[in-house]
């Protein structure tokens, strides 16, 4: 039996999880001594913001947020946006510019951070160049971004947000012209040779920002990283 392309995503995603728990987590002492070790002189007022990737939702940040309370952050000022994976990665952006102005609103803040993992860069990079977010955006962390699209995107063409993200669509062209790390935010990227859902892994790379390069995680097992999270907690704070 043929199955769908949203079908095989979804087992392959659950096997990365799998994969990702028991082939690169880290022990349980190293990862909570990385997770929780802020500095006095780092600052956690500022709102986060954290997108999600293909198929993704709100519980992809359960582990996320725990680590970035766990570096001084109220969970008050802790944000997940939800947008639609099979619709069309502009108006997702334009949904993302929306809810960034009602986080900064609702906290008073001048600007936020975000964190995004897989095509939630994309949609972060859209907000940013293309819809001037760079404005409102302290910190934009890219957690296996396909900033420059992935090949893995052949498999759900039938969808305009894979066809956005497959390497050469007119909306990576977009994002990716000129400067990629427009304005005073600052940029940062984590990605691995280990990620399997990101082809060429090193999509993940912006001209401009600080790119780090993960020995071995999965894409999805980036998600229960605790030491990368720690890692990103961190720049955020910087």
């Amino acid at each position: 039996m043929r199955r769908s392309p949203r079908r095989l995503l979804g087992l392959l995603a659950s096997a990365a999880v799998a994969f990702s728990l028991f082939s690169a987590a880290p022990t349980a002492g190293a990862a909570e001594t990385a997770a929780a070790a802020p500095a006095s002189t780092l600052s956690t007022s500022t709102p986060v913001v954290f997108v999600h990737g293909y198929t993704g939702n709100a519980s992809n940040w359960v582990t996320a947020k725990s680590v970035f309370q766990l570096n001084g952050w109220s969970s008050s000022k802790l944000f997940t946006y939800d947008y639609n994976s099979y619709g069309n990665n502009i108006n997702n952006a334009q949904g993302l510019a929306t809810f960034v102005n009602n986080v900064k609103s609702q906290t008073g803040a001048s600007k936020v951070a975000i964190v995004n993992h897989s095509m939630g860069g994309l949609v972060s990079q859209y907000y940013l160049k293309v819809l001037g977010g760079s404005s409102s955006v302290s910190h934009l962390a890219s957690i296996a971004g396909a900033n420059h699209g992935t090949t893995y995107a052949s498999a759900c063409l039938i969808y305009t947000t894979c066809q956005q993200m497959y390497p050469g669509s007119s909306f990576i062209g977009q994002i990716t012209s000129g400067d990629e790390t427009p304005g005073d935010t600052k940029y940062a990227t984590w990605y691995s040779a280990c990620d399997g859902i990101i082809l060429p892994y090193t999509s993940t790379k912006l001209d401009g920002a600080t790119n780090n390069n993960v020995a071995c995680q999965t894409h999805i097992g980036y998600l229960t990283d605790t030491i990368t999270l720690g890692q990103i907690a961190r720049f955020v704070a910087s």
